[in-house]
This record gives C-alpha cells, sequence and structure tokens, in this order.
C-alpha cells in the first residue's frame, strides 16, 4: 500500500513538475515570438494606403516590426509616360507622416497647390527625395519610406522630431 501511494505521490509531482516546465516553456516562445517581430524590418507591403490618385490618402503603420533603415519606394498606383529624370521635374501632391507617433505632419492636399521639385536629385529638398522620385511617371502614386540620415537626421524639423524616420505618399501630378 506504501508503495502505491509513493508511486501515485512520485507521478503526481512528475506531472507538475512537467506542467510547470511546459508552461514556462510556452511563456519563452512567446516572448521570442514578440521578440522576432518587434525586430523584423518592415517593408512597404506592410504599410496600409488607402485612397486613390488625386485624392488625400489615409496611412496606417504597422505596430509589429522596426522602420527600414533603407529608402524604400513602391508604386502603388502605376502611371504612364516618361520616367522623372535626374536634373529634370515633378510636380508632386503629397502626404507625409512620421513613423514613431503616425501623425500626418505635412500634406499638400489640404492646400490644393501641389508642390514642385526640380531640378530632381539636386532640389532643395529631403535627400530622399531627391533619390525616391527618381524614375516616377505622371500619374504614379508612390510610397517612400525614408531613414533619418535621408530625411531630417538627427535635429528634426518642426514638428519632425529628431531621428524621424519618415513615410510619404506622393502623387505625380506632372513630369517636367
Amino acid at each position: 500500500m506504501r508503495t502505491a501511494r509513493r508511486i501515485t505521490s512520485a507521478l503526481a509531482v512528475t506531472a507538475f513538475v512537467l506542467t510547470v516546465a511546459a508552461a514556462c516553456s510556452d511563456d519563452d516562445a512567446g516572448s521570442a515570438d514578440k521578440q522576432s517581430a518587434a525586430d523584423r524590418v518592415c517593408t512597404a507591403d506592410d504599410i496600409e494606403v488607402d485612397g486613390g490618385f488625386g485624392e488625400k490618402p489615409e496611412v496606417t503603420l504597422p505596430e509589429d516590426c522596426t522602420a527600414p533603415t533603407e529608402i524604400v519606394t513602391k508604386d502603388l498606383v502605376e502611371g504612364s509616360g516618361p520616367e522623372a529624370q535626374e536634373g529634370g521635374g515633378v510636380l508632386t501632391d503629397y502626404l507625409l507622416v512620421s513613423w514613431s507617433d503616425q501623425q500626418v505632419q505635412d500634406n499638400s492636399f489640404d492646400r490644393g497647390q501641389p508642390f514642385p521639385v526640380e531640378p530632381l536629385g539636386q532640389a532643395q529638398v529631403i535627400q530622399g527625395w531627391n533619390e525616391g522620385l527618381i524614375g516616377i511617371q505622371k500619374g504614379d502614386r508612390r510610397l517612400i519610406i525614408i531613414p533619418p540620415e535621408k530625411g531630417y537626421g538627427t535635429t528634426g524639423q518642426g514638428t519632425i522630431g529628431p531621428d524621424e524616420t519618415l513615410v510619404f505618399v506622393v502623387d505625380a501630378v506632372e513630369i517636367r
């Protein structure tokens, strides 16, 4: 009888230890999944942009990945005609969202005045625009993600803080 109780007690203790070990292991796996998701670098496909060419876009940024460290571009709507070349110009409508707080910082849609960028490549705009607009065609809607060093850098600008990743949606109204 005592042997049976000892075996039953030993089995109960073993079952308890295995249950606790499994629970801890599951918690560790969940933490690892959360950690790896936070370490994943976002792509243009992770960003949701609603609205068509000529309409003020709505941008939703993901929370489960980090901002890219290189310029990322993606044409959301394809236009036609000649591509913007270095030294030429582009007349644009744009919307800017800051990565860290997902707030719209600026846009030309509300002003009803497109913004000229020329000469492309050396225009008096952030470097990310000079690079990110090369090859855009009239009628294109392009998503451009710009890391801080190609944007406003370590100092920021106005309401845009230092070391901010910038997310632009740009409509190419005209190629010059």
